[in-house]
């Protein structure tokens, strides 16, 4: 009995030796080796490419109608009708108001009286002036009666002249009394309404007209930059385009903006110049007035390098980094440097070239130097 407990102590022993013996050796068991080494992570990555860059600034400002007419009366009356309907659309020509015509009436009548006699008298002073130019020949009339009837010729003439310009004038006073639209486009609130008094000229426009097809939006910018803005428009054969958002909204309006000019002065007190875009607006939807932000093109850079903002990472001291993968599968920090973010992406300056695989997705479960399975996706456009 005491011998096969013995050959059972010494098997263990045996057993026991030959595990160390096997761990020293390099030797790790199956589940043990797979505990020690995880098998690789998926990492999604993106593969750096060159690509054009544009980089603008939002600007804010106002809309104003590109073309405005204040409705002022030229005579004065009683307004006897209004013919148009507030806020209604309306064309260059149409009539808008009826003023009392009756003092302009006479006054037009009167003209063409005055005109008829001046013209007679034109008439009965013509022939006797040919009677006295014979007559002077011969001696019938002295050279003073002569010179009287000429300078009555004379006389008369202006008068039908005169007579003339007040017919014009009355005629024009008279049309007057018809107030109209002198551009189409969009009329709003009435001043006035019927049995109103209005005189000529008056400080307060009976209404006004606003064209809407096209609006301006007018925005700052620093002179600085305007300068930068002008060389790059000079640069281009094409302007640069602008996008508007209106105050509020996070979807652009559809129309693409044109610049037209900058203001020639500089604001001492902010260094700030205007800057007019011009916008189209078919369809009304923007109204003067509205308080919107231009996000204008600055300028262009060809080959811009730009990684995805989700990939970078910050550290604590404030350098940036973001995490690569080589060739054989293996990730590391690469240190780099950025400039500005254009949409959801920054620009690199420095620490990245085409060609790099950039992991975005999966940086929680990497460390250095380890081995990763990678899931390409492709870049998204700017």
């Amino acid at each position: 009995m005491k011998t096969k407990v013995l050959t059972g102590f010494g098997l263990l022993v045996l057993l026991s030796l030959g595990y160390f013996l096997f761990i020293e050796q390099g030797q790790v068991p199956l589940a043990l080796a797979e505990k020690q080494s995880p098998p690789p992570v998926e990492v999604t990555v993106l593969t750096i490419k060159q690509e054009e860059v544009i980089f603008t600034k939002d600007l804010a400002g106002r809309t104003s109608a590109c073309q405005i007419a204040e409705i002022r009366p030229q005579v004065s009356g009683i307004v006897l009708d209004r013919l148009f309907t507030e806020g209604s659309a309306v064309k260059k020509g149409q009539q808008l108001y009826q003023i009392d015509p009756a003092t302009y009436q006479a006054a037009h009548d009167s003209a063409l009286a005055s005109l008829v006699q001046a013209q007679a008298d034109l008439t009965a002073v013509e022939p006797k002036m040919k009677r006295y130019a014979r007559l002077v020949k011969l001696g019938g009339v002295s050279h003073q009666a002569y010179d009287d009837v000429v300078a009555a010729l004379a006389q008369a003439n202006a008068a039908v002249t005169v007579a003339r310009a007040n017919v014009a004038t009355a005629k024009i006073n008279l049309a007057y009394t018809r107030v109209f639209a002198p551009i189409s486009g969009r009329i709003g609130r009435s001043s006035v309404t019927k049995g109103a008094l209005v005189t000529a000229s008056q400080a307060t426009a009976l209404a006004t007209i606003q064209n809407l097809t096209q609006i301006y939006v007018d925005v700052n910018q620093s002179a600085r930059n305007m300068m930068k803005l002008r060389r790059q428009m000079t640069a281009q054969i094409q302007n640069p385009e602008a996008v508007l958002f209106i105050d509020g909204e996070t979807d652009a309006y559809s129309g693409k903006g044109k610049i037209l000019y900058s203001d020639v002065t500089v604001d001492q007190g902010t260094g700030m110049v205007q800057l007019r875009i011009l916008f189209p607006n078919p369809e009304d939807e923007l109204l003067p007035g509205l308080f919107v932000k231009a996000r204008v093109e600055q300028s262009r850079q060809p080959d811009a390098i730009t990684v995805p903002q989700q990939s970078v990472v910050r550290n604590a001291d404030g350098s940036i980094m973001v995490w690569i993968v080589d060739q054989t599968g293996t990730v590391n920090t690469r240190p780099i440097m950025v400039s500005q973010v254009i949409g959801d992406k920054w620009v690199v300056t420095s620490g990245l070239k085409a060609g790099d695989r950039v992991v975005v997705a999966g940086l929680q479960k990497i460390r250095p130097m380890a081995k990763v399975t990678v899931v390409e996706i492709q870049p998204s456009k700017s």
